[in-house]
């Protein structure tokens, strides 16, 4: 009877079936080999029958699922945290504002810088006008062109030639400086050079001094037209003003080639 249940209890240790059917009821490919051989001390280990641990592919499939489970949590989670925020924005806008303005309210005016720009040489030049010459003559002194200095310059001019005629020999106030004619019958080769000697000479002489006092301030023209009588300019004085004219000047223009 004992060697019987011996002979029988080899015979089911040396049986494959038996651990056959063990291992199909484990995940395959999942035993460890020291393990199966601590049950089955009497199987022999082939090369290449079990791998040892655990293989990549199990690990692989364990990360998937955890990624999913993740992916599934924030799906269910998001909608309410983007909702959150979302009142929360709300919340943090400001109200919204409107402002009544009456219709009759009145305007304020609003000060502005004004900025003016004087005429040139080149602007009088083109103007070619016996007022031109007067305001380039002005110009040229550097005293202001204003509207007393340039009538009087104006009824000065006539005093020494014809109006219609104001540009003769290219020398409107019949000046001696710098024309070559000392009795002031020279000539100029333009109106803009004849400008520039008249407005010299008044700076020169000493009797000028009244003259040039008198554009500087824009004195009443009276003031200046004493000033001339009064200088060397005329050996005549102009009879101290008895031949002066005070009739409106005209404004002539002088031919192209003057200038």
């Amino acid at each position: 009877m004992t060697e019987t249940r011996k002979a029988h209890g080899r015979r089911r240790a040396d049986t494959p079936s038996t651990w056959t059917g063990m291992l199909v009821t484990l995940p395959p490919r999942t035993l460890d080999p020291e393990t199966v051989d601590a049950a089955a001390p009497g199987r022999s280990r082939r090369a290449g029958d079990v791998r040892r641990g655990i293989r990549p592919g199990v690990f692989v499939g364990l990360g998937t699922a955890a990624l999913a489970i993740m992916a599934v949590t924030t799906l269910a989670i998001l909608p309410n945290v983007l909702s959150e925020a979302s009142a929360q924005t709300q919340a943090a806008e400001p109200p919204a504002q409107s402002l009544d303005i009456a219709a009759a309210a009145p305007l304020a005016a609003v000060p502005r810088d004004t900025y003016t720009a004087d005429p040139g040489v080149d602007t009088y030049v083109a103007g070619g006008t016996n007022r031109d010459w007067a305001s380039l003559v002005l110009l040229y002194g550097g005293w202001p062109v204003t509207e007393s200095n340039v009538t009087v310059m104006m009824r000065w001019m006539r005093q020494e030639n014809y109006e219609k005629s104001w540009w003769n020999r290219n020398n409107p106030l019949n000046n001696g400086w710098g024309s070559g004619g000392g009795s002031g019958l020279g000539s100029y080769p333009n109106l803009r050079v004849a400008a520039q000697n008249a407005a010299e000479a008044l700076h020169t002489h000493p009797g000028y001094a009244g003259i040039r006092d008198g554009f500087a301030a824009s004195a009443p023209t009276e003031v200046i037209e004493a000033a001339i009588w009064a200088s060397p300019w005329a050996s005549s004085h102009y009879h101290n003003g008895a031949h002066w004219h005070y009739t409106p000047t005209q404004t002539i223009k002088a031919p192209a080639d003057a200038w």
